[in-house]
C-alpha cells in the first residue's frame, strides 16, 4: 500500500526533478571538497551555504504550494512554521555548546547569563539530544498548525480573511520572540554555534554534508507532495480549492482536509527551517517577519502554483536575483521584487512552469485535433485534451 503510494508520485517530471535535485547535491559538494582552490571547477563553501540555503527556500515554497496551490489556502503566515522549526534546531546547537560559551557555564547559554538566568528553562530540556530536536522540528510548526487550522477551518474563514489571520499569526510570534524574558535570545536570537552531532559547523565537510541533506529533503518532501496530490485524496483536494461548497454537499469534511494539508505544510517548512539555521549560522525573530512571508508567496507565483516544480525553480531563481542586485542595485532590489510579483500576476499568471505545461497541453490538442481531420485519431481524445489545456 505504502510502495503504490509512492510509486503514484514517481511520475516523469517529478523523477526528473528528483534526478537533478539529488545531482546537485552530490557535485555541489564533490566540487566544494575534491577540487583545488585554484581549479575552474571549485566551488567555494561560502558558495555552497548561499546554494544550501536556497534549496531550504525551495522546500518552503513547496509546503506553500501543497496549500495554496492544490487546496487555495493562500497562507501569509508559513514563515512562522519556518522558524519555529530553525529555533528548534537553534536549541539544539547551542545546548551543544556547552562550556566553550562566552560565559563558561555548561549548562546555561551565554545569553541566558548574561540575562541573569537561574536556570534553564523547562521547554529547552531535551534538546541536547538530536533526535529530540529533530522530532521538536516537525512536531512544533505542525502542533501550532493543527491548533490555528482547527479554530479557523471549522470556522469556515476563507480567502483574505483567512490570509489576514495566518499574518497576523506570525506577527505576533515575532513580537513574541523579541521578548529576553521568552527565553529564546530575544532581538539576537541563537547564534555561534559550534557542533552538531559532534563535527564543526564551520568544517568543510560538515557544509557539504549539510548541503547533501537540503537536497535530499527536498526531493523526499516533493515525493510526498506529488504523491498527495496525485492520489485520490489529491483529487478532493483539488475539488475543495475549486468548488468547495460543492465538495462539502457530497458529503466530505472540508475542514478535515484542509486541515491534514495544512499541517503537513507547516511540517514541512519547519524541516526547511532547520536544515537553513546550521547554514547560515543563526536564526532570530527576524524571521517571523510578515514579510519573509510574503517572498514566500513571490517565489511560488513567480515559478507556478499547483505545479510542485514550479516553486522550488521560483525560490531559486528569485533568490538567485535578490543575492545579484542587493549587491548590484541595493536601492531598487524591493522595486523590482514588487515589479516581478506584478508582471507575473499580469503576464504570466500561471507562472513560469504553469504557463509552459499550459503550452505543451495546448500544442497536444491541436495536434490531436490536426489528426481527427486526417483520419488518423480518436475525437474522444480531442475532447480530452482539450479540456487539459482549458484547465
Amino acid at each position: 500500500m505504502i510502495s503504490g503510494f509512492v510509486f503514484r508520485a514517481l511520475e516523469g517530471r517529478i523523477v526528473v526533478a528528483i534526478g537533478i535535485l539529488l545531482g546537485i547535491g552530490i557535485l555541489v559538494p564533490a566540487l566544494n571538497l575534491l577540487t583545488p582552490p585554484d581549479s575552474a571547477l571549485h566551488i567555494p563553501t561560502y558558495a555552497m551555504a548561499l546554494f544550501g540555503k536556497y534549496l531550504c527556500y525551495a522546500l518552503l515554497a513547496l509546503a506553500l504550494d501543497l496549500v495554496w496551490g492544490y487546496c487555495g489556502i493562500l497562507s501569509l503566515g508559513h514563515g512562522a512554521f519556518f522558524a519555529l522549526g530553525g529555533y528548534a534546531m537553534g536549541m539544539y546547537l547551542m545546548r551543544q555548546i556547552g562550556p566553550r560559551g562566552v560565559y563558561g557555564n555548561p549548562i546555561l547559554p551565554d545569553f541566558m547569563v548574561f540575562l541573569n538566568y537561574k536556570e534553564l528553562p523547562w521547554f529547552w530540556h531535551g534538546f541536547d539530544w538530536f533526535i529530540f530536536a529533530m522530532a521538536m522540528v516537525i512536531v512544533v510548526p505542525g502542533l501550532l498548525a493543527f491548533i490555528f487550522g482547527w479554530f479557523a477551518f471549522r470556522s469556515r474563514v476563507n480567502g483574505v480573511y483567512l490570509s489576514i489571520i495566518t499574518q497576523a499569526m506570525t506577527y505576533a510570534l515575532l513580537l513574541a520572540f523579541f521578548r529576553n524574558d521568552m527565553g529564546f535570545g530575544g532581538n539576537n536570537g541563537l547564534t555561534d554555534f559550534k557542533d552538531i552531532l559532534g563535527f564543526s559547523v564551520q568544517a568543510d565537510g560538515t557544509r557539504a554534508v549539510l548541503f547533501f541533506m537540503s537536497a535530499l529533503m527536498l526531493s523526499l518532501c516533493l515525493i510526498l507532495a506529488s504523491a498527495i496530490v496525485r492520489s485520490k485524496f489529491g483529487k478532493v483536494l483539488v475539488g475543495v480549492r475549486d468548488a468547495e461548497s460543492r465538495v462539502r454537499f457530497l458529503g466530505f469534511r472540508v475542514e478535515n482536509i484542509k486541515l491534514f494539508t495544512f499541517v503537513v505544510s507547516a511540517m514541512m517548512a519547519g524541516i526547511a527551517g532547520a536544515l537553513f539555521v546550521p547554514q547560515v549560522g543563526i536564526i532570530n525573530p527576524g524571521e517571523f517577519a510578515p514579510a519573509n512571508s510574503i517572498e514566500v508567496v513571490v517565489w511560488t507565483a513567480v515559478g507556478g502554483r499547483g505545479t510542485l516544480i514550479g516553486p522550488i525553480i521560483g525560490a531559486i531563481l528569485v533568490n538567485g536575483g535578490k543575492s545579484f542586485f542587493t549587491g548590484a542595485f541595493p536601492e531598487i532590489w524591493l522595486f523590482a521584487l514588487g515589479g516581478l510579483f506584478i508582471a507575473v500576476t499580469l503576464f504570466l499568471p500561471r507562472g513560469i512552469v504553469g504557463t509552459i505545461q499550459h503550452g505543451l497541453k495546448a500544442r497536444h490538442a491541436l495536434k490531436a485535433a490536426a489528426d481527427v481531420e486526417k483520419g488518423r485519431g480518436d475525437a474522444a481524445a480531442v475532447t480530452q485534451a482539450q479540456a487539459q489545456a482549458a484547465e
